[in-house]
Formats: C-alpha cells, structure tokens, sequence
C-alpha cells in the first residue's frame, strides 16, 4: 500500500530513491530547497544539469527532468520548475500540480519506489503554503490512484510553518 509521510527536516539527508528539487527554469543557479541540494550533493548534479540545458535549453514550468543525486543519499534529484505566484490568474494551481504529476511519473519511469518532495514554489515564488500543500496531497493521491509503483512519498518541511500546514492538510483530505 503506498503512503504519503509528512516529515519536518533536511530533504537533503533524507534516504529516498528520488529527492525533488524546486528549480527554475535554467536549472544553473539558486538558493533555498535549490542551493541545498546542489551543495550537498556535489558539482555532479550541476555537470548534468549543463548537459540538460546544453540538449534541451533548461526546463518549462511545471516540467521535470532527472539528474544523478551526486554525495546525496537518494539516487536521483527530479528537477521540477514551480510556478511564481501572481494571484492565481497565470494558471498557477495547474502549473504547480503538472509538478507533482510530472516528477512522479518521472520517478517510475527510473524504478522509484520513494520520492522526497519539498514544499514547491512557496518560498521567493510565493505560492500560498496552504493553497500549495492542498494541491500537493491532492496531485500525489491522484497519481497514486492510478499507479502502484510509488509506495512512500515524502511531503518534507525545513520550516514548522510549512509542516504544520502539510499535516493538516493531510488529515483533512482523509476525512
């Protein structure tokens, strides 16, 4: 039966097949859930991304793309492209669920049976926490609905804020 596991900590220490990393559309540079991850995991993540953007020129929002996970203890970092917020009127909602959906059906595509994610585009990109959570659990739970390959994923919060929202969230949408 796969789950979904709120968790409050470091995406980047968490052992998962596949951690998600909120990229931009470069894939070259950034701070936050980001800058983590490419510190932790090496200059190995970042060669790949070159050789993604050299192929394909970057990645569109709400896209994914797959890299190596580097020193990370996942084998693989999906890099999702969240939408900035502005209101809700740019198709936002839509944009940042094709996040979930797309790096989900990326992790089965390479075998993953756990998948880490971060809260996507709630940070500099401020997505509303509790409008990003709701469509999160939804988009994973309708994903898992038609796939059984996942059987963990992971909703990880550095902040309590964002936990908080997440598990709440969650334990409305089993009622």
């Amino acid at each position: 039966m796969n789950q979904i596991i709120i968790v409050k900590g470091d995406i980047t220490k968490l052992e998962a097949d596949a951690i998600v990393n909120a990229a931009n559309t470069s894939l070259l540079g950034g701070g936050g859930v980001y800058g983590a991850i490419h510190r932790a995991g090496g200059k190995e993540i970042l060669d790949e991304c070159k050789k993604i953007v050299a192929r394909q020129g970057g990645c569109k929002v709400g896209e994914a793309v797959i890299t190596i996970a580097g020193n990370l203890p996942a084998k693989f970092v999906i890099h999702t492209v969240g939408p900035v917020w502005n209101g809700g009127v740019n198709n936002e909602n839509e944009k940042l669920e094709r996040c979930y959906l797309n790096s989900l059906q990326l992790a089965t595509e390479n075998k993953c049976k756990t998948i880490a994610f971060p809260s996507i585009s709630t940070g500099v990109y401020r997505f509303p926490k509790d409008k990003a959570a709701k469509i999160a659990i939804t988009a994973v739970r309708k994903f898992l609905n038609i796939s059984d390959q996942i059987e963990k994923v992971f909703l990880i919060s550095f902040d309590e804020e964002n936990y908080s929202i997440l598990q709440s969230e969650l334990e409305a949408s089993e009622t």
